[in-house]
């Protein structure tokens, strides 16, 4: 009997997979036996990241690299179909790239600020899931789509409204579309990571007087790490979680029970 956890013949696209968090689910789900495509802005980084993973999978065939603006629609569409065309049926896709804030108050944040975190943290979400959803709809097997969210969505994260309005939104939009697909046996999920050692969060947990303010509030007494989020992806990538959808999945070592 096939194990729930297997995916083999599986075919998936995580954005943002050239580094932290996406890359982990990356190396995750190839060792699980799926193809990947990848997805990033920076074509060297993404090139990279590509290289890397093939060396560790130890098979160039299963893993692939596009270069993309997840705010840009053309930009989408266009890595969407040839991430179709590599790995063959899309079964699963990790909409996980994002950017940070620049830790702006409200009274002094500009229109341009604002508008630079949603239009890639939301409607590069939207693109992705869009494109996604068209996919799996057409070619009848249903499939899993997984939002990479962030717990600023249920907590007051000062400095950061836009940040956490962009997240929150992410997590909004995941629990109507696991009603609205559910149709096409299409599951929509998402991940909310706590404080996670990133490229993204580099300066925030080598600075000793965050560090010292943090650390003591996570129950776990670490940083999450990249491969934290490699169990979650394939357990939402594949059979295991067939009848799961519209949740949120918190992983943050007990930060946010505590």
């Amino acid at each position: 009997m096939p194990s729930p956890f297997d995916l083999t013949g599986h075919g998936a696209v995580v954005t943002g997979g050239n580094g932290g968090i996406g890359l982990g689910m990356a190396r995750a789900l190839l060792g699980a036996g799926a193809k990947v495509a990848i997805w990033g802005s920076n074509a060297d980084k993404t090139a990279r990241a590509r290289e890397q993973l093939a060396a560790e999978c130890g098979d160039t065939t299963r893993v692939y690299s596009f270069v993309c603006d997840v705010g840009d629609e053309a930009q989408v569409e266009a890595s969407f179909a040839a991430s179709a065309a590599a790995v063959g049926r899309v079964d699963s896709c990790f909409a996980n790239a994002g950017v940070s804030s620049k830790g702006t108050m409200l009274t002094e944040m500009s229109l341009d600020e604002f508008r630079r975190v949603q239009r890639v943290n939301v409607e590069g979400v939207f693109l992705t899931f869009r494109a996604a959803a068209r996919h799996m709809a057409a070619h009848g097997q249903g499939g899993s789509l997984v939002a990479t969210a962030s717990t600023a969505a249920v907590e007051g994260a000062a400095r950061n409204s836009h940040y956490g309005a962009s997240k929150g939104a992410v997590t909004s939009f995941v629990r109507a579309l696991a009603v609205e697909l559910a149709r096409h046996r299409i599951r929509v999920n998402s991940i909310l990571p706590g404080w996670i050692v990133t490229d993204m969060t580099e300066k925030a947990v080598h600075n000793e007087k965050f560090a010292a303010a943090v650390l003591p509030r996570i129950p776990a007494r670490r940083w999450g790490q990249a491969d934290d989020f490699g169990g979650i992806a394939v357990y939402l990538a594949g059979a295991a979680s067939a009848y799961t959808t519209g949740e949120q999945f918190v992983i943050d070592g007990g930060y946010t029970k505590f």
